[in-house]
């Protein structure tokens, strides 16, 4: 209770509040639709069995089912590719809070058409629905976070941006829980299932046209100072909204001084580069960590390794439940410990137990005809999976969005979270569609690969990467110019940075022409 109260006296409102968890249902859809199709794997197999053989009167090849399956998994991460894409420019068409409640005109779409797959006896249908609300879940990766970041007070800012993460997380957790063979994972539930991502859409609807649009959209964008200044004094609960305003005014005045850089000057930029290519392998390393593969095929994984289908799923369960604990731990870390370290400890962790996993399903094989021993490596791969989930929430889960946006100074930044939004659900497709086919090559050595890409992400990151906790835009390029990623600089280095950015700007906005203002 005093923290929550001192959090009040930060500018945490009710109604900011409010508006906060109408915004974030966007992100639970997002968690609740990235771990629904896990655990009714088996139940949505059977039903594409009998639609095949219903079709063409013949039974249908183990190697085709699973190709099936693995479409209906990954076609998710094209349309969320798709959709947070265009997630830029939908916000400034129709700002943001109207482009969350246009954007749930998809997610119930999507809902329904996965809703009634069975009635309708086609697995089209439900690759069309997973399509459909990709796309939405795509727009509500670009679009949550900015409305979030836009309507919260300067000094929570950063904590509240990890609450996007935390949202994807129980969202995890709902849909392995009502996934499991009690509720709704069933034959006759699995469509139920699926069709409840209808929920967070609806409520969405039904609370976000409470909440104002974002101040810093009406302001800066619109110009219209009168209706920022009545959004600020609802989200604030006070007359007092200067200061918010002349933040605003001051962020305007930077973006006329750094006019905004196209893609493809932010690709060909010589200053910028290093920047990106940091970007892109931070959101590549939360991707082909092999989370995912956890995270869409946890259950199965959980099954070969000895557990009973029962079992696995209450496994699966123990992850969504390890993830939301985790992220709540990791929110206090994120200033105090710094990203970089985070992210070397988080990298670090994955490695050495998805070497245990490893060792856990070769043991199994190896030993297969002891039973005490199918019985421990099978606790063995659970702790193992379960321990590469902590180490995932440490670190590689929120740091690479977050980091990406630290990166970046207010011209480049959305060109360069577009670019990054799109790398990071081309690599969550490219596991999805993917891991199936290298799980029957490999067998027992199926993460290794993964555990390889670990090893090299950490050693980028470790050379590369460099600690912006508590750094401004300047100082992090100006450690670009030193060549010196590290956070142990000497103090003398230290002094520099103020007349190195200076530098730094001027060749920073030779890029596109910048608007001067006189005076």
């Amino acid at each position: 209770m005093p923290e929550m109260a001192r959090l009040t006296i930060k500018g945490l409102t009710f109604f900011l509040t409010y508006a906060i968890f109408a915004a974030v249902l966007g992100m639970l859809q997002f968690g609740y639709n990235t771990g629904v199709i896990n655990a009714p794997e088996v139940n949505i197999e059977n039903f594409m069995k009998d639609v095949y053989k219903d079709r063409y009167g013949e039974d249908i090849s183990e190697e085709f089912i699973q190709q099936l399956y693995s479409v209906a998994v990954s076609i998710f991460a094209i349309g969320g590719m798709l959709g947070g894409f265009s997630g830029g420019w939908m916000a400034n068409r129709f700002g943001r809070k109207g482009g969350l409640l246009l954007n749930n005109v998809l997610g119930i779409s999507g809902a329904c058409l996965m809703g009634f797959t069975k009635m309708s006896h086609s697995y089209e249908m439900l690759f069309l629905g997973r399509f459909i609300i990709g796309v939405n879940c795509g727009l509500n990766t670009s679009l949550v976070p900015m409305y979030i970041s836009e309507i919260a007070p300067l000094n929570l800012r950063g904590g509240l941006g990890t609450v996007n993460q935390l949202a994807v997380t129980v969202g995890l957790l709902l849909s392995q829980v009502l996934g499991i063979e009690q509720i709704l994972g069933t034959n006759d539930g699995w469509p139920v299932l699926l069709g409840l991502a209808i929920c967070p859409a609806v409520l969405q609807l039904l609370l976000l046209p409470i909440c104002p649009e974002s101040p810093r959209y009406l302001l800066i964008t619109k110009q219209w100072e009168e209706e920022a200044r009545k959004a600020l004094r609802r989200l604030r609960a006070s007359n007092q909204v200067e200061e918010d305003i002349e933040e605003m005014r001051a962020e305007e005045r930077a973006q006329q001084c750094e006019s905004s850089i196209s893609l493809i000057e932010l690709i060909c930029s010589p200053t910028l580069r290093a920047p990106l290519i940091i970007g892109i392998v931070m959101q590549l390393s939360q991707q082909f960590s092999g989370i995912n593969a956890v995270f869409y095929y946890s259950t199965s994984l959980f099954m070969s390794s000895g557990l009973t289908e029962e079992s696995a799923k209450f496994a699966t369960i123990g992850i969504g439940a390890i993830m939301v604990v985790m992220t709540l731990v990791s929110i206090p870390l994120m200033d105090r410990t710094g990203r970089r370290t985070l992210h070397l400890y988080g990298l670090g962790g994955m490695f050495i137990f998805s070497i245990f996993i490893t060792i856990s399903f070769l043991i199994k094989e190896f030993f297969g005809y002891v039973q005490e021993m199918i019985d421990w490596m099978s606790y063995l791969s659970v702790v193992s999976t379960l321990a590469f989930v902590v180490f995932f929430a440490v670190g590689p889960g929120s740091i690479p969005w977050m980091i990406t946006a630290e990166l970046f100074s207010q011209g480049p930044r959305p060109s360069a979270m577009a670019i990054a939004v799109l790398v990071n659900w081309m690599a969550n497709f490219v596991v999805g569609i993917g891991f199936p086919s290298l799980k029957t090559a490999l067998e027992n050595y199926t993460f290794l690969p993964f555990s390889v890409f670990l090893a090299i992400f950490w050693i980028f990151t470790y050379k590369k990467v460099p600690e912006t906790k508590n750094k401004t835009f300047e100082e992090i390029l100006a450690l670009f110019r030193h060549g010196n990623g590290s956070d142990d600089e000497p103090q003398t280095e230290r002094n520099s940075i103020h007349s190195d950015s200076v530098q730094l700007q001027h060749s920073n906005s030779s890029l596109s022409p910048a608007t001067k203002k006189e005076g």
